[in-house]
């Protein structure tokens, strides 16, 4: 090998030594089998994706939802809620969502969920078609990464465009992909960008395609940046194995390394205003889970090689047998010179030692340790495999020695993963699909090696090798789709039910003039996304901590430790909030463990408040610490006390203490004494169960559990009879805990109509919101303090008259002190971050448009002179 060239004969590169170089126009002139090798991979991961789901009866062929976790909870609803604004019937735009938690950043959530050009196709889609969109835009990301990476392995090294297309669709539907991606379609956008982020590498290896290179980047950070940073990384490790191959002078070597890092920081930099806002968001966010790295053992990590494994908590290593058995081959094919056999190999294994070490696997997850799987940043390592096993084919069959190795080293693998439990629960799978695909990759491989020059033989290999990835990959999808399905919550699609409330929403909305709750019965933690509403109930990775809190200091119940909060239905904070109509939905039918009724979804209304009101001078200074009890803390926002708190007696032997709570472990009665015609309520965090007044009245369930990942809300049981007795009957599901004091609140309605009459009276006018802009007309004379219902997340800036400062804040709302002559307020929202990522965003373009110049004068001037040129930045 030249050491002065790169490995190999890259098809359609330059040598990097710059000797026999091809002119453009006979490039031009020979065929591309990279347009071929594209599409073979794109229809050959299409259609074994889809035929997995036709296997499983999952949406849209059979009857199976595919709608789990947060694909159900959180993804769907976002394309909901971008489709919605696409076609101007969203409430709010791209910088506030006025329709969740009572008003959210959205851009953050943008740069998360929904920035990937393919997320523009749910615009095609009807409304009601809103789970098949995501479908489609799943199935077609999966296969624009097996397009991509094959057109990546033949600019690596020239090869059969048929192999490489087949390859390519191993590592689209890697295990990784299949297992996880799958259903968080946002991170297949990493699946897509890193084989382009690869070609980028190359182009900065030969000094060609800078602005492409930049522009690449900068949509493959937009798109997903959380999977673009693995990326990136990924790439950069597969571009310094090239160097270290090509064995450049340094000088050299220092320049291909120096294009690289101006095109990813001018990629990244024009990726800045999304970024940088994104990154802003989760310092505001709620704080997750806190994950704790802990590396799975040999025999589960072998497991996840082998078709139709599953596990959450390991990481998803499978690429095909046929993939599989080449990269093992690869370290004894002697057709491959040895640098290159030792550079993959190695590579090969130090990222999968990477997986395994607390330290690097924090840096491969940007030294935020994931709430979740540990491995996400396992398709860097798919796609190594698959580039080994590309150079294991493309430098020559690999003879019987390196098969016969390749083989053994299989059986090795297959007996140690034949310990772990991974394939013990699918083993009437696992064994026959391994068998059958190994059968197919070695026959085929055997067949290829013999058809030198035999087109019969040709085919015949390739049908094998064809017809044995196809099989297997469509078996470990139905697999993974049925083990999710059975293992986590799922979610009904689109149907008879969301249309209900979407209808009933639609025929109650009057925004802003109140706020329409979706219900507390909700059918997703992203109701409001789905069917309509302004509701308390959101769900992103980016939830505002200043929201969470509040609405916990509320009496509200969440879910995924508190990103995930759900609708309150009382009518103290319904008015703090102006909840002007509430729906109240019949239980889920799709939810089994629910109390199944049916029923349409009703309304009810009530008169309340508007957005902003106006209270007393003194109301500002009130300390802004919330109280240990939810109701003492609804009447702070009130700003009225209108809730009596009895004392309460519970049934049998006392267990717990004041602090955490008296433990129920079987049913039981709490006993209070309220005033006949008062509403009862039941504030119960840590208990699971359900709760209802001895004399009658609905029964009401409560979600908690003992990890702490959801509390419940606080809920209303019905009225005090004229006895003014109050018994709850409490059936727990596991052993609880019920609050010591203040679990019972006995709620005075006719104190309430007054408070709400007095902020009716001191209210604004009118109200209009647009987007991140919100203006009040408030009464002539109003003075104190204007309180918005919207929780004072980071970013509102306010102005009543003087000059636009920052908003203040009243128990976690938004508040403006109001000078003496104050007749309007005005409140804006600037995303945190956004101000400084549209600088270095700004920055980088002007950055790129002058070297683009520069590269253009020196081209002219060189072609005036007759010397020849290198593209560079």
């Amino acid at each position: 090998m030249n050491r002065t060239t790169l490995t190999g004969h890259e098809q359609g590169a330059k040598p990097a030594g710059g000797e026999e170089r091809e002119t453009v126009s006979a490039r031009r002139l020979q065929a591309d089998p990279r347009w071929a090798a594209a599409l073979l991979a794109a229809v050959l991961t299409t259609v074994a994706f889809c035929a997995a789901d036709v296997v499983a009866r999952s949406y849209p062929f059979g009857s199976r939802t595919r709608s789990v976790n947060d694909l159900g909870n959180q993804y769907v609803p976002f394309h909901a809620h971008l489709w919605d604004l696409l076609h101007g019937r969203a409430d709010g735009g791209l910088l506030v969502n006025w329709q969740s938690g009572y008003g959210s950043s959205f851009l953050p959530d943008v740069g998360t969920y929904v920035s990937s050009p393919f997320a523009l196709l749910v615009a095609v889609f009807p409304r009601d078609e809103i789970d098949l969109a995501v479908y489609t835009i799943t199935v077609l990301k999966t296969a624009t990464a097996g397009a991509a990476m094959a057109c990546l392995l033949l600019t690596l090294r020239r090869g059969r465009w048929w192999a490489a297309g087949l390859l390519g669709a191993s590592y689209a539907l890697c295990g990784w992909s299949l297992a996880l991606a799958s259903y968080n379609p946002m991170w297949l956008d990493g699946l897509i960008a890193l084989p382009l982020l690869c070609l980028v590498g190359e182009w900065a290896l030969t000094g060609r395609r800078p602005l492409v290179g930049v522009l690449i980047v900068a949509l493959a950070w937009i798109a997903n940046f959380y999977t673009a940073y693995m990326a990136t990384l990924g790439a950069a490790l597969v571009l310094l194995l090239r160097l270290v191959l090509a064995e450049l002078p340094w000088r050299r070597a220092l320049a291909v390394v120096g294009r690289a890092v101006v095109t990813v920081g001018l990629g990244i930099g024009l990726a800045a205003p999304l970024v940088i806002v994104v990154y802003s968001g989760t310092k505001h966010a709620y704080p997750g889970r806190e994950g704790h790295f802990a590396p799975v053992g040999a025999d589960d990590l072998l497991a996840r090689l082998l078709p139709t494994t599953y596990s959450y908590s390991s990481p998803a290593l499978y690429v095909g047998i046929t993939a599989l058995v080449l990269a093992l081959a690869l370290p004894f094919h002697r057709a491959v010179p040895a640098r290159v056999r030792a550079g993959w190999t190695v590579l090969v294994l130090l990222v999968a030692l990477s997986l395994q070490w607390a330290p690097t696997s924090l840096a491969w997850h940007a030294f935020a340790a994931p709430n979740g799987s540990s491995y996400r940043q396992a398709f860097v390592l798919c796609a190594l495999l698959v580039m080994a096993a590309w150079h294991a084919l493309a430098y020559g069959m690999p003879d019987w020695r390196a098969l016969g190795a390749a083989a053994g080293l299989l059986v090795l693998v297959a007996a140690v993963a034949s310990r772990s439990t991974l394939t013990h629960q699918h083993h009437h799978h696992t064994w026959p699909v391994v068998l059958l695909a190994a059968a197919g990759a070695l026959g085929g491989l055997t067949l290829l090696g013999l058809g030198n020059g035999r087109p019969v033989l040709v085919g015949l290999a390739a049908l094998l090798l064809v017809g044995a990835q196809f099989g297997e990959a469509a078996a470990t999808s139905a697999v993974a789709t049925r083990m999710r399905l059975g293992q986590m919550d799922d979610y009904a699609p689109w149907g008879d039910r969301q249309q209900r409330e979407a209808d009933a929403v639609a025929q109650a909305d009057a925004w802003p003039r109140y706020r329409t709750e979706p219900g507390r019965d909700q059918t997703v933690a992203n109701d409001p996304m789905t069917v309509g509403g302004q509701g308390s109930q959101y769900y992103s990775s980016l939830t505002a901590d200043v929201l969470s809190r509040t609405m916990t200091a509320l009496g509200d119940g969440w879910t995924s430790r508190g990103r995930s909060l759900q609708s309150l239905d009382n009518p103290v904070t319904d008015a703090v909030f102006s909840v002007g109509a509430r729906v109240h939905n019949p239980p889920d039918p799709h939810q089994k463990w629910l109390p199944q009724g049916g029923g349409p979804s009703t309304v009810t209304r009530e008169d309340v408040p508007p957005l902003v009101t106006v209270r007393p001078a003194a109301a500002h200074s009130t300390p802004a610490a919330f109280g240990p009890s939810p109701y003492r803390n609804q009447e702070l926002l009130l700003g009225a006390r209108v809730y009596t708190l009895p004392r309460t007696a519970l049934t049998g032997e006392r267990k717990g203490d004041e602090v955490r709570g008296l433990l129920v472990d079987g049913p039981q009665t709490v006993s209070a004494q309220c005033r006949a015609g008062s509403s009862v309520f039941l504030w119960a965090p840590h208990y699971s169960g359900t709760a209802q007044l001895a004399s009658g009245g609905e029964r009401k369930l409560f979600r908690s559990d003992a990890e702490g990942t959801k509390i419940a809300a606080m809920q209303p049981l019905g009225t005090v009879r004229a006895t003014g007795r109050v018994r709850i009957e409490l059936t727990p599901n596991r052993l609880s805990r019920i609050p010591a004091r203040g679990a019972v609140g006995c709620l005075d309605t006719a104190k309430l109509r007054a408070a709400v009459g007095r902020l009716k009276s001191s209210g604004a006018t009118e109200v209009t919101v647009s987007d991140g802009t919100l203006h009040a007309r408030l009464p002539a004379g109003s003075k104190g303090t204007a309180v918005v219902a919207v929780p004072r997340i980071a970013g509102w800036r306010c102005s009543a008259g003087g000059p636009e400062a920052a908003a203040s804040e009243f128990h976690g709302l938004i508040a403006v002190p109001l000078g003496a002559s104050a007749t309007s307020l005005t409140c804006t929202f600037h995303p945190p971050g956004l101000r400084l990522g549209t600088a270095v965003g700004g920055a980088s373009l002007l950055t790129l448009i002058l070297l683009g110049t520069l590269a253009a004068v020196r081209r002219r001037t060189a072609a005036r002179s007759g010397e020849p040129t290198t593209t560079a930045h």
